[in-house]
């Protein structure tokens, strides 16, 4: 497989593209935003007189993140965090944010997931961590993971949690199949097949056309680049031969009918389909492992593999989803903040914590796992899947892979194409060339300039 190449990141500059500033920002979709003043070139914010206690706000839709924030302000009097939930960031809690900003306050910690970075750095709405110090603990963390935070000189999140990817499957199926969990996405294929033939509405997998992540998880993992930036113009490469051939390989898999593309994986009838021994597999995200366990009498039934490769090409794993813990534009506390988020996702006792009351997914921590996760487990039929599977996976990223500025309108554009190729036949391929002529669309009215790779 191709070697892990060095990074090239991208500067606010590179966002912004042609020097558009505020201008640009004014044109997020649905966003208010923080207005012309760029927290980054002010002063630095002092950290706080000895003696005095600073209070830290925290937004985010993880659950029970009060009691982590609880371990912590028990052993440091002088900075205490209060979690506020807010919905998911699509569902309004970007909303929230943006419109926070654009009057001024807003929290000091946001949760951002990493594919959204880019769209606030362009709202001027992230504090650039690395003038608090944040390069000083980069060692720390995981490189794929701090690579969708890192832009030039720039860090404008802390990564919180990942989403390395592997392959869950009911052992009992692939043995009737007279399969083995598949090393390449060939053998994937031939294994789809296998399986289609114990039974009328038998898959190994879904393949959902309403939800573009999986399929951008794929193209990643083969090596594709989407987005990249050429001086002050964006470079769209959706068309690239990494990405048309996964779209190929999809296309044959639906023509054949070897996956079920009524529903999504963790649907009600993804479910359902999995309780009946209907469905055998599902190629997804370390924190997968949770909702796989809802499986109605799944317990003892289920390993983890691995995650598929392309052969000679490519990287050894993906991801899919992953947040980071943001500090805000107008953070009163940002060095105080940072102090906080670093022990959160780095300690023993904060990753422990994140894991026991958020149900986090993959620890970004580049050395620690968590204690939940060093050991075997009795749903998964007794497998230490975590070390054997997740750990590895997490260095097998592609680190070349960025995000940009008009990631929700990407995903929206793939959904609506993919959609097409069960409603008229259309071919992913098409839909993927038809997709990336919106996609430029999209950055043209947030000012951007942009072209594309071919």
């Amino acid at each position: 497989m191709t070697p892990i190449p060095s990074r090239t990141v991208l500067s606010r500059r590179n966002l912004l593209g042609l020097g558009l500033g505020t201008a640009a920002a004014g044109l997020l979709a649905g966003c208010a935003v923080p207005g012309s003043t760029n927290v980054n070139k002010a002063p630095l914010v002092p950290a706080a007189a000895g003696g005095e206690t600073v209070q830290i706000t925290y937004w985010a839709w993880l659950k029970d993140l009060q009691k982590v924030c609880d371990v912590w302000n028990a052993k440091n009097p002088r900075i205490q965090v209060t979690a506020n939930w807010i919905p998911g960031g699509n569902s309004g809690g970007y909303q929230k944010m943006y419109s926070a900003l654009a009057a001024g306050g807003g929290p000091d910690i946001g949760q951002v997931e990493f594919r959204q970075i880019p769209e606030f750095m362009l709202a001027n709405g992230l504090v650039d961590l690395a003038r608090y110090g944040a390069k000083d603990v980069q060692s720390e963390y995981d490189e794929a993971a701090w690579s969708q935070v890192e832009f030039v000189d720039g860090v404008y999140g802390i990564p919180q949690d990942t989403g390395p990817m592997g392959f869950y499957y009911q052992t009992a199926i692939l043995e009737q199949a007279g399969g083995q969990p598949p090393t390449t996405w060939d053998e994937w294929r031939d294994l789809a097949d296998k399986v289609r033939g114990t039974g009328n509405g038998n898959y190994l997998e879904v393949f959902p056309v309403a939800d573009a992540s999986p399929f951008a998880a794929y193209a990643q993992q083969a090596g594709a680049r989407w987005f990249k930036t050429d001086g002050d113009a964006w470079v769209v490469d959706m068309t690239d031969d990494k990405t048309m051939m996964v779209a190929e390989f999809f296309d044959g898999v639906i023509d054949d009918k070897l996956v079920d593309t009524s529903a999504g994986a963790y649907s009600p009838g993804w479910y359902a389909a999995a309780a009946s021994g209907k469905i055998a597999a599902v190629t997804s995200a370390s924190w997968g492992d949770a909702l796989i366990q809802s499986v109605q009498g799944g317990e003892g039934k289920w390993k983890v593999a691995p995650m598929q490769t392309w052969g000679d090409t490519g990287y050894g794993s993906s991801s899919i989803g992953g947040s980071t813990a943001a500090v805000l534009a107008n953070a009163k506390h940002p060095k105080e903040a940072l102090e906080f988020i670093t022990w959160m996702t780095t300690s023993k006792e904060g990753v422990d914590a994140m894991i026991k009351y958020c149900g986090i997914g993959w620890s970004p921590a580049k050395d620690y796992i968590g204690a939940a996760r060093q050991q075997p487990s009795e749903w998964f039929s007794g497998q230490d899947y975590n070390e054997e599977v997740f750990a590895p996976s997490a260095k097998e990223q592609n680190l070349e892979w960025s995000w940009s500025p008009v990631t929700q309108s990407a995903f929206t554009s793939l959904q609506n194409q993919f959609r097409r190729k069960l409603t008229g036949g259309l071919k992913l391929t098409d839909a993927v060339e038809l997709a990336q002529q919106e996609i430029v669309q999209s950055f043209k009215d947030k000012g951007l300039s942009v072209r594309t790779a071919r």
